[in-house]
């Protein structure tokens, strides 16, 4: 479902201050977030060894230390979490944590501080690729499959926490819900795992991570104003494109343009209003102007029902068939509009167009 990013606030650390994604630049203090509600581990921790997948993946997360200069010359500082992945030192971050820096360095898990430089950034799906100068034996964290996750599942959220130093911060909540969209002017993103594991300002780039001590997500976005709600950038769309962001390429991803909902989670109230007669796909909740959907003619309220031939039956479906096309492609798309069954071929954009 989509959310309004009037409030969603990006987990980074700048200069003492929380950075908002807000069309105003306004920036609130540390003490101005609210507290998050207290999880009992013992009703989160079912399935979980805590401990065990600690001892495996905290070696694999960094803090990330960016500067900056100002306009005013004066040098800056932001701080932000990233997740390693080759043992030569690619680190997984977010773009907004490295955007601007003009020098990168890394605390890695024994304390050590260390160099690092941009490879590459996608700022379209909130990602960046860095470096670590001259090391070549660090452990790489291992990626997990972010399609197998269900709501209710013990999730961890590991690091660099409010720019406290030592060793990564660690909290414990369970995945909310799957393939969330959030949007505001300069951001939109999909694929998201909501958790209500505390997720504070330097958190960005950090690990989600499941039980079995695997990263499923990227940790990237929270909700100003709100209790116990974060987003992490699912895993298993970012694997495809990591080749080319080594390669210092910009990935070409198929761009179709809504946000959806399975039509599960929709009441029969709005079942009735929309005049739905199918009872399954996913339910639009939000078409990107411009997009494919668009042109398509695609309005919320409207059910995907199949995509070039393949059953539409959750959002992370439709995503999932997306992914396997390239930009410029035509695929078939079936949906229901006030009970009516539409079929047309739509040509897909490209989601750095978008």
């Amino acid at each position: 479902m989509a959310v309004g990013l009037g409030a969603i606030v990006a987990a980074l650390v700048m200069g003492g201050l929380l950075l908002a994604f807000r069309p105003t630049d306004r920036v609130e203090t540390i003490r101005e977030v609210p507290q998050a509600r207290r999880v009992d581990p013992l009703a989160s921790s079912e399935g979980m060894d805590i401990q065990g997948v600690l001892e495996r993946v905290r070696v694999s997360v960094v803090s990330i230390e960016v500067g900056s200069l100002g306009q005013n010359g004066l040098f800056g500082q932001g701080a932000g979490s990233g997740v390693i992945i080759s043992s030569d030192g690619l680190v997984l971050t977010n773009a907004h944590v490295v955007e601007g820096g003009s020098d990168l360095s890394v605390v890695l898990f024994d304390g050590s501080t260390r160099a690092a430089d941009l490879v590459n950034s996608l700022p379209e799906e909130d990602l960046a690729l860095i470096r670590i100068r001259d090391v070549n034996e660090l452990t790489p964290a291992q990626l997990g499959v972010s399609d197998d996750l269900r709501v209710g599942d013990p999730v961890l959220a590991i690091g660099n926490a409010l720019n406290l130093g030592g060793k990564p911060s660690v909290t414990l909540g369970i995945v909310s819900a799957r393939d969330r969209s959030i949007q505001a002017p300069g951001i939109a993103l999909s694929n998201l795992i909501q958790t209500d594991a505390a997720i504070n300002p330097g958190n960005s780039g950090g690990a989600l991570v499941n039980a079995d001590g695997e990263v499923v997500g990227i940790n990237t976005a929270i909700i100003e104003d709100a209790q116990n709600i974060g987003f992490a950038i699912a895993i298993d769309p970012v694997k495809p494109i990591l080749d080319d962001l080594r390669e210092g390429e910009a990935p070409e991803i198929a761009f179709f343009g809504v946000s959806t909902i399975s039509l599960d989670e929709i009441t029969p109230e709005t079942i009735e209003e929309f005049e739905i007669n199918s009872d399954h796909g996913a339910f639009v909740a939000e078409v990107v102007p411009g997009s494919a959907a668009a042109d398509l003619g695609l309005e919320a309220g409207d059910v995907l029902i199949e995509v070039e031939g393949e059953s539409a039956s959750t959002p992370s479906v439709v995503a999932g068939l997306i992914r396997e096309h390239e930009p410029g492609d035509e695929i078939v798309i079936v949906w229901e509009h006030e009970g009516q069954t539409q079929r047309r071929v739509v040509e897909l954009g490209s989601r750095l167009d978008n």
